[in-house]
């Protein structure tokens, strides 16, 4: 297939996925879904955005047309956050409490660091290290912290050890399973370095911000480790 068609096609279905499951989860919301699990949700599909890489021609520029769901979207929450009503798909499915002014934290954070390692970092390993603790660990600690966590602590915001916990396992597993669909050799002493130092940051990290620390201090051990 010709690589411009072929990355054009991938690039539509890569939006049906990401703009599928917001509006699933929307739908599930509407159910009675708690609304910090759909947040969560749609925040661990999107971050897995990266497995439509295998798809993509890599020989072509177009490969580039990979960031183009989380660069919509970042101009779609940056219009949200200010401009939405409390109805709307987005705030019921991607904030914490209803209030629109969260999309421009987090969920905007998070959709930036998509563009970055879908431009700059594309195809890298750094990305499956990255992404998996920022995906995986990030996106189910706060689930399992705020149900379960019984030890918490404070330093620049409220954690739990439980959290913490499962940001360390979720993290590495998150990773795992990138390098398995890509058919790549994990570095398990970086790994592990990622999970002790990602760890910590997110434990430290004030509310929000750790979804571009996680990533920028991974990059930083990648560039040093490797």
């Amino acid at each position: 297939m010709n690589p411009l068609l072929q990355n054009i096609l991938v690039t539509i279905f890569a939006f049906i996925y990401v703009f599928g499951i917001v509006a699933l989860m929307d739908f599930f919301v509407k159910k009675g879904f708690p609304q910090d699990l759909s947040r969560k949700v749609v925040h661990i599909a999107a971050g897995s955005w990266l497995i439509f890489w295998l798809l993509y021609d890599s020989s072509h520029w177009t490969k580039y047309l990979n960031i183009s769901p989380a660069l919509l979207w970042t101009f779609l929450l940056l219009q949200k956050g200010f401009f939405a009503k409390a109805d709307d798909q987005a705030v019921k499915t991607m904030t914490r409490t209803g209030d629109k002014k969260e999309l421009l934290k987090g969920p905007l954070y998070f959709t930036i660091v998509m563009n970055i390692f879908g431009t700059l970092f594309y195809g890298s390993n750094l990305s499956f290290y990255a992404m998996g603790f920022l995906t995986w660990g990030d996106g189910l600690a706060p689930v399992i912290g705020t149900r379960f966590g019984k030890h918490k602590f404070r330093i620049l915001s409220e954690k739990s050890i439980e959290g913490s916990f499962a940001f360390f396992i979720f993290g590495i597993i998150g990773t795992m399973i990138f390098h398995l669909i890509f058919n790549i050799e994990i570095n398990w002493y970086f790994l592990f370095l990622c999970a002790i130092t990602s760890t910590i940051i997110e434990a430290i990290s004030p509310k929000d911000f750790d979804n571009i620390l996680i990533p920028i201090f991974i990059t930083i051990l990648f560039l040093i480790y490797f």
